[in-house]
């Protein structure tokens, strides 16, 4: 065989090798033997995902203030001592012969106030005041008058003996056991004969009837 028929059958030959390599295989041509999702084409759902599951944020803490504990409602001792600004303050005749009168004050506020002691009783223009008659309970028992509720003293007088003078006013302030100042009230009392040492008030009590009893 000469030289160059030699050559064309090994070119031939190695042809038929390079097509056999490069065509599609029997089980590619069948669909089978091929793992699925290994492709360059396989989709990105196919295989389970690696990334990492992103944890919950943290809770911040509570910037809300915790609730205060204690206190409540005022203690019924904190309820201040009735003053002039407090109540509105009558004096109506209770017996002609002496010229006592009962003396009235009533809370106008919003609020109970303390009525403590004697009331402090000063007669017209002239100095002085009238003395006090019985005995007032002490502070912490000092009751309170509610709003639109009333306390009562009397103011106790004597028979004209030609030492004192008549007035036709009184004016009164209540005692609060303090140097509150306060607007003296003023009462209409007219031919109140005002003598040294006989005109006394009683304590403030709850009822009229005591009031001038004492």
């Amino acid at each position: 065989m000469s030289t160059v028929r030699r050559a064309a059958v090994v070119l031939t030959a190695v042809s038929a090798l390079a097509l056999t390599a490069c065509g599609p295989s029997q089980d590619d041509a069948s669909g089978g033997g091929k793992t699925p999702g290994t492709g360059p084409g396989a989709s990105a759902s196919a295989s389970p995902s690696t990334a990492p599951t992103a944890s919950a944020k943290p809770t911040p803490p509570s910037t809300t203030a915790p609730a205060p504990t204690g206190g409540g409602s005022a203690d019924p001792d904190d309820v201040f001592p009735c003053s002039t600004f407090d109540v509105k303050f009558t004096a109506s005749l209770a017996e002609p012969t002496t010229g006592s009168h009962l003396l009235k004050v009533t809370n106008k506020s919003a609020q109970p106030c303390r009525v403590l002691g004697h009331p402090v009783v000063t007669f017209g223009d002239l100095d002085g005041q009238a003395t006090q008659r019985g005995t007032a309970p002490d502070i912490e028992d000092a009751f309170e008058l509610a709003p639109g509720a009333s306390a009562y003293a009397g103011l106790m007088g004597g028979a004209p003996d030609g030492k004192g003078r008549t007035v036709d006013w009184i004016a009164m302030t209540m005692d609060t056991s303090s140097d509150l100042v306060q607007t003296p009230l003023k009462a209409s009392t007219p031919g109140l004969y005002v003598s040294p040492d006989k005109n006394s008030v009683t304590p403030w009590v709850t009822n009229a009837e005591d009031a001038l009893s004492l």
